[in-house]
Formats: C-alpha cells, structure tokens, sequence
C-alpha cells in the first residue's frame, strides 16, 4: 500500500487497541502524539520508507538527543527536547506503517526495543556530561550517569525478561492489568502509589527531556549548574530505587504465573 488515504492509515495502522494498550503506550501518545502520528505514517508510506526504516529515525534522533545535550546551554536543551519530539513521532509511525503495509516483523519488534534501550542510555549519559560541565568521560557527574543509565536498562530488562520467561514456559503474553497487581496488599498499595505519583517516568526520555530544558532554563536564570546536577542526583536514585522495586514487583504478581 504506496499510496494509502489518511482514513486507511488510521484504521488499518493505528486501530482503537494499540492507543488502549495499558504499558506499550506512551503517555505523550496518547495526549497528543497519535493524533499527529497518522499524517506523518501517510507520508512515510508515499515516499516508500520501510518500518525499520523509521524505526531507525526514531533511534538516530533519541541517541542524538542524549549527545546534543552533553555540550550544556539553554541552546542544546531546547535542540534536545525537540529531537526527543521527532524520535516519539517516529516510534509512532513505524508500527503504524507495519500494521498499515502489513509488515510487521519480529525483527521490526526486536530493533524497536533496542531503540529505547539506546535512546534512554543515551541521555541519562548525556545528562551525566552536561552536569560536569565538560565534555569529559571522567568525573563523578560523568558517572552518575553512566550509573543511572545502566539502572535504567536493567528496569527495562526486567520487564523484558518477563515476555522471555513467559514464552519459555509456553504461557501467553500478559497485558491485562490484574497480571500486573502484586498479591501482597503492601506492594500493591505501593505500586498504586508510585502509579499515581509518576516519579519512575523522570528517568524516561520524553519526561526526562522536559525536565533537562527546565533544569537550563533555572541554570541559565541563576548561572551555575545546580538544577542539573540536582536532577542528575535525582535520576541516579529513582532509577537505583526502581530497580528493586519493580523486580520485587513483578515476582509478587502475577505475570510469572
């Protein structure tokens, strides 16, 4: 389908569950994102990209949110935050132009992952440069990201792992939200809590990359770099405290079973 109409690209790539889906879909997304995401897959479909394609803008510009931002300024922040804009518009539209070219692919799936693995690391380091102040691979802010960055990915393997461990055991994926309720009252009262409050989503990029440009818009005001480094710090242990957390989580619900 090279030359599909927007109504087709609606309701073959993004049909009503894939905006309904409770984990895989971006707040972001859904407020505004895949209200724009059908124009930009009608396009992509005209000019014959490939989901992969796409799925390797999406990676180009979240990787290159993460470098842009290790060279600090009020400058870099906004460049940083708008490229995050463009990787969620793409990540978008490339599951939609598969599902619309009927391309979808475990392959497709597998780089998509990847990506947010990548562009998750690449700003947390990112972060970690610009709140040393120099382009540097030493020093301790240096390795507060790196730190953050690698707690990060094993918050996202946990949960991937799931898919894995489940698959081995020959169960079928769980996306229902009762899976995802720990049996214990305590850690379920918690979970709710942390649901609400939304700290976890500071480490994620599109969240993260808001709260970079807020951060130099504070250091540009007063001169120095306390809000980054204060929001480096709260990165590192957000992540370090989420890293536990959920594992903890997902062994006391459902999703093993």
């Amino acid at each position: 389908m090279t030359r599909p109409s927007l109504s087709e690209v609606k309701s073959e790539g993004q049909p009503r569950w894939v905006v309904d889906r409770v984990n895989d879909e971006h707040l972001f997304g859904r407020l505004y994102m895949r209200k724009v995401s059908p124009r930009a897959t009608w396009l992509l479909a005209r000019m014959g990209w490939s989901p992969n394609a796409v799925t390797l803008a999406f990676i180009a510009c979240g990787v290159a949110a993460g470098v842009v931002i290790a060279f600090g300024g009020l400058a870099t922040a906004i460049v940083a935050a708008v490229l995050v804009q463009l990787a969620l518009l793409f990540d978008c539209s490339d599951g939609e132009l598969a599902r619309l070219t009927r391309r979808t692919s475990a392959g497709g799936i597998y780089l998509d992952r990847v990506g947010h693995y990548l562009c998750e690391s690449a700003m947390l380091i990112g972060l970690g440069v610009r709140a040393q102040g120099e382009l540097t691979i030493a020093g301790k802010y240096v390795t507060a990201g790196l730190a953050a960055a690698v707690l990060a990915c094993l918050i996202k393997a946990e949960t991937d792992n799931v898919i894995i461990a489940r698959a081995v055991q020959g169960l079928p994926a769980a996306h229902d939200n009762e899976s995802l309720q720990p049996r214990a009252a305590g850690l379920a009262a918690a979970r709710r809590a942390a649901s609400v409050l939304k700290v976890h989503r500071i480490i994620q990029q599109i969240e993260l990359s808001v709260l970079v440009l807020l951060a130099a818009i504070a250091d540009a005001a007063r001169g120095g770099l306390l809000a980054t480094r204060v929001l480096l710090i709260a990165c590192l242990i957000v992540a370090a405290l989420m890293v536990v957390a959920h594992l903890a989580a997902i062994m006391a619900s459902r999703r093993l079973s």
